[in-house]
């Protein structure tokens, strides 16, 4: 006689997750989902500094110093849209992944489409930076349908083969370079330069500048940061990352580096009201800053939505792929498991990012931290699902973690990220070229577009000049075509 349980005695963890199939338990699931939450509650973290100022940006638009309210809002939409995409992959891709908000997309929204909406306003120093982070939501939102659209019509994997293989690889260490350069910025340990377009710190100018700031001190808080993260990784430390953060941030204090906001607010009703003011369903669906319809401005909208759909859908693949094959999450075939739900997954958690209020969501590389604690069902994430709506208590205190706290974090994830450059094909100077351009375009124009756009339109030009236009695919071809005609037009 069998000593299974049949269906109705299994508990409705067993019948939902099948941990028994999966050769798991309840204790090995819940511990690595609760692992995995703390690997990755530093995204939710610098999410709303990182969209609440635009760095360099802010400067030429006059948007001044981060916005409180406008920060608060995207904490509650960036963490109730990890909730939402994490959920996804526990009940319906039943996968021990994790969704939130992207680092490398979400720099990209700050730096690149924002203040872009502002300069394509008919009057971009007056538009404001909610003005322009809801217009980007709706960017955020369509490239999710798309993405969606994409598995719905059976098309994803046509577009996912259709991108030249070293451009997908070079397009991850291509953003890690671009977060690196991005947190080297905030961090203060880099500084613009008329000389040399940017430089190193002065560490022997403890003067502040005209806002107060004293760069030198802020970039060896930042440096402490990355060095305290590092040594807690290589220690094997769970939720290093996050650690890293909170100890520069109250290093910052202690050091004068940052203050309390004068206008801080610890209320809940506060913080939910400006989501709901701000966030919550406020896309701004009519454009009408952008002073009129321009063949420029819908070129400019396209390529933007692009990159979104692009890097998401990218993104997840490699990080659903890449995890599942190095700790043997495969089938019989040696595919990956529920791959397909895990990239709608992915694409649905996206809409949900727009809806919210927040930047795009993807699939985390921090999930493999959970993974390699033993998960392997839904129910590693269902746990995680849970923690991030556990952590939307802590919404009053998300503006007392200043930039300085939130730049070890965004160097030490453009680390993680330049891993793989290691696979690109360097031997085919048609291959090595395009590949190149896509990594050094990203962080020396400030642009993840660029990059892509550099990369798939020298590709086209080598391989047709090298007579190798078979290599070319229509995917690859149309993509290159749309980002020429934002160029010109």
């Amino acid at each position: 006689m069998s000593n299974h349980p049949t269906p109705a005695s299994q508990s409705w963890l067993e019948r939902t997750f099948k941990l028994q199939e999966n050769g798991t338990n309840v204790r090995t699931e819940v511990l690595a989902g609760v692992t995995t939450f703390f690997a990755t509650a530093f995204t939710i973290l610098s999410i709303p500094n990182m969209l609440g100022s635009a760095g360099s940006a802010d400067e030429y638009l006059g948007w001044g110093p981060v916005d409180l309210r406008l920060a608060a809002a995207i904490f509650i939409g960036a963490t109730l849209a990890s909730a939402v995409g994490t959920f996804l992959k526990a009940f319906y891709a039943k996968l021990p992944f994790v969704q939130a908000p992207g680092m490398g997309i979400g720099s990209y929204m700050a730096v690149t489409v924002m203040p872009s909406l502002a300069l394509l306003a008919a009057d971009g120093m007056d538009l404001t930076r909610t003005q322009a982070y809801q217009m980007a939501l709706v960017l955020v939102f369509v490239a999710g349908l798309l993405f969606w659209a994409t598995s719905l019509f059976g098309i994803r994997r046509k577009i996912i083969d259709g991108i030249p293989t070293n451009i997908k690889i070079a397009l991850g260490s291509g953003i890690g370079l671009f977060i690196t350069f991005l947190g080297l910025r905030q961090g203060g340990i880099s500084r613009p330069s008329g000389g040399t377009f940017v430089t190193l710190v002065d560490f022997s100018n403890w003067t502040p500048d005209a806002s107060g700031t004293i760069w030198a001190r802020n970039a060896v808080l930042a440096l402490g940061g990355l060095l305290i993260i590092a040594i807690l990784s290589a220690l094997k430390v769970k939720g290093a990352i996050l650690i890293g953060i909170l100890v520069t941030a109250v290093a910052a204090y202690l050091a004068g580096a940052a203050t309390v906001p004068d206008n801080m607010s610890f209320s809940m009703a506060y913080d939910w009201r400006a989501f709901f003011d701000l966030s919550f369903l406020r896309l701004d669906w009519t454009f009408s800053h952008l002073g009129g319809v321009t063949a420029g401005v819908i070129t400019t909208l396209i390529g933007m939505v692009l990159v979104f759909t692009l890097v998401n859908m990218l993104d997840a693949l490699g990080t659903i792929d890449g995890i599942s094959r190095a700790n043997n999450m495969v089938d019989e075939s040696g595919e990956t498991k529920r791959l397909e739900q895990g990239l709608t997954a992915d694409a649905i958690g996206t809409v949900a990012s727009g809806l919210l209020g927040t930047s795009s969501n993807t699939t985390v590389v921090s999930s493999s931290t959970g993974i390699r604690e033993g998960g392997r069902t839904g129910l590693t994430s269902m746990t995680t699902g849970i923690l991030f709506v556990v952590a939307l208590l802590l919404a009053p205190f998300v503006p007392l973690i200043p930039t300085v706290a939130v730049s070890p974090a965004l160097i030490f994830v453009g680390c993680l990220m330049m891993s793989n450059i290691k696979n690109v094909d360097f031997s085919d100077i048609t291959e090595a070229v395009p590949a190149f351009l896509t990594i050094a375009l990203m962080p020396l124009t400030f642009s993840i577009a660029n990059g892509i756009a550099f990369g798939l339109i020298s590709y086209m030009v080598l391989k047709l000049a090298t007579g190798k236009w078979r290599q070319i695919s229509l995917v690859s071809l149309v993509i290159a075509i749309l980002f020429t005609l934002q160029w010109i037009l």
